[in-house]
């Protein structure tokens, strides 16, 4: 198969096994500027989508074989090809048909008999948005988020960011399913309550991961937004922050959690009669006078959401 040149063209993948319609529509792509791969039959689209990773799939539905319906499974169930935009090509225009072909990942259809026209404009449209898609993600891995896609009826991930994948591995081990059913059993509960459930967290030996749902996308996944919270880190950021001493960072740290002196004592191994010299002392240099008005000030410094002062644990 001849090599292609991605930094140019946009790939299309034909999936057809009438040697007619593969000609138009080869014909038609190739002078638009696509760069056309094409397959007979669906053993060989298959291979083609995973060795090539082409930007959009034409597939007929109707294929000897394996049809078009069941190639379309195979490749969304494929985490390399899930995210190809499908375009369906048939004949069979009765609902039960359009139904069969979007159930099985299909992102737009075409009725036979094929017009060039209509099918380049479809392409172009499904090439923009899987640009753009591709654009936000990169955006993310870039930046260094930590961000995962979740469907939430199987609890499969569709994609994750580096950052992601990193902490999933630190906090799941090699294995990392039992973590990932953990996350898709509190995502369902997520989804189902009003107000939003509060993130989720997972703890490990040196920190703890946190888990918030930011929404869903266009394909009904769920995004998720993840980072990791250190406790010797973030008493460090208030050190410096506030110019308090390790000891009142780490007595001010533990107020933001809703901990009382009582609590804060047992934590860091001293009297609570010394956390509240500490307090008094750590009040002063933040100039203000209540425990709400210092964890205030801390989480805004440490971006933890407001809501964090109420956890008891």
């Amino acid at each position: 198969m001849p090599s292609i040149d991605r930094m140019n063209e946009d790939v299309v993948l034909i999936v057809d096994d009438v040697p007619e319609n593969l000609s138009l529509l080869y014909d038609a792509l190739d002078e638009a500027g696509y760069a056309v791969l094409v397959a007979t039959n669906g053993e060989s689209a298959l291979q083609r989508a995973r060795q090539s990773l082409p930007d959009v799939i034409l597939l007929d539905a109707i294929m000897p074989g394996m049809d078009g319906f069941e190639v379309a499974r195979h490749l969304k169930a494929d985490a390399e090809t899930q995210r190809i935009p499908i375009i369906f090509m048939t004949g069979l225009t009765e609902a039960e048909h359009v139904v069969a072909a979007f159930a099985a990942g299909s992102a737009d259809y075409l009725t036979k008999p094929i017009r060039p026209a209509e099918v380049l404009a479809r392409i172009a449209a499904h090439v923009q948005i899987a640009r753009q898609t591709h654009q936000a993600r990169s955006v993310l891995d870039a930046y260094g988020q930590a961000c995962v896609s979740i469907r939430p009826t199987d609890g499969a991930i569709v994609w994750q960011t580096p950052l992601a994948r990193t902490l999933l591995l630190k906090y799941g081990g090699q294995d990392k399913q039992p973590l990932v059913a953990r996350i898709h059993e509190w995502l369902q509960a997520a989804l189902t309550k009003a107000p939003p459930s509060p993130p989720l967290e997972i703890m490990g030996e040196e920190g703890r991961m946190v888990c918030a749902l930011h929404g869903l996308t266009d394909e009904g996944e769920c995004l998720l937004v993840m980072h990791e919270e250190s406790d010797t880190a973030m008493t460090k950021v208030l050190v410096d922050a506030f110019r308090l001493t390790m000891r009142e960072a780490e007595v001010l740290y533990w107020v933001i959690y809703g901990k009382t002196n009582r609590d804060i004592g047992d934590i860091l191994g001293i009297s609570h009669r010394t956390i509240n010299k500490h307090l008094e002392n750590l009040f002063e240099k933040l100039g203000v006078e209540t425990r709400t008005a210092a964890a205030a000030l801390a989480m805004r410094r440490l971006q933890l959401p407001m809501q964090a002062e109420t956890k008891k644990t």
